[in-house]
């Protein structure tokens, strides 16, 4: 059962990742825009498409730990 919980908690820890990630390209479109405010449309289109990727790590690895709990526990 130590294992299970082991591998569970590693497939949840995508979720750090994606919080970096995320934190990361808002900080730098955040910086774009600053440097080239006419540009805001285009790089909060990128901002989001990119945040929406990187969320949807998170969620696979959620899903895949609570997947390794029900049917390896």
């Amino acid at each position: 059962m130590g294992i299970i919980a082991i591998a569970a908690a590693v497939a949840a820890l995508t979720g750090i990742g994606a919080g970096v990630g995320i934190s990361m390209a808002t900080c730098k479109a955040v910086d774009a825009i600053a440097r080239q405010p006419e540009a805001d449309g285009k790089i909060t289109k990128a901002l989001l498409l990119g945040c929406a990727l990187a969320e949807a790590t998170a969620i696979y690895g959620f899903i895949i730990g609570i997947l390794i709990i029900m049917f390896l526990g």
